[in-house]
């Protein structure tokens, strides 16, 4: 009898800190998939050779498919690729050498696969 008390107890115990445990681990969740504003931003390394672009999109629970792309001062297309945030990441990143590249206003762009887009300009002088 005092065996089955004890294992009873034992039960509700380790019941109560399951309960506990899952709580912690909802705030935990809601704690990485923080609602973000997308952005885009490019920052120029001159001493580096480099333009370095960041997209930002609140983190999701599922692989996000994006496009990508780099559009000269002229207007033409310089690059295109299509990207895939991994699932529970919030950016990514894309670079290109400023050796070469037209002078002027660039835009970079990104395209999300429900055809919302987001942009920024550079300018290389």
């Amino acid at each position: 009898m005092i065996k089955i008390i004890l294992l009873s107890l034992f039960l509700i115990i380790c019941n109560i800190n399951a309960e506990e445990q899952t709580v912690e681990n909802q705030n935990f969740s809601e704690e990485i998939f923080e609602q973000i504003e997308p952005n885009a931003d490019c920052l120029i390394l001159e001493d580096e050779n480099s333009i370095i672009c960041k997209f930002e999109v609140t983190r999701t629970s599922y692989d996000k498919q994006i496009k990508i792309e780099w559009i000269s001062p002229s207007g033409e297309l310089s690059r295109e690729r299509d990207m895939i945030i991994p699932a529970g990441h919030g950016s990514i990143y894309d670079y290109r050498y400023i050796n070469g590249r037209e002078l002027g206003f660039w835009t970079f762009k990104v395209v999300l696969e429900d055809g919302k887009n987001y942009s920024t300009q550079f300018e290389l002088k």
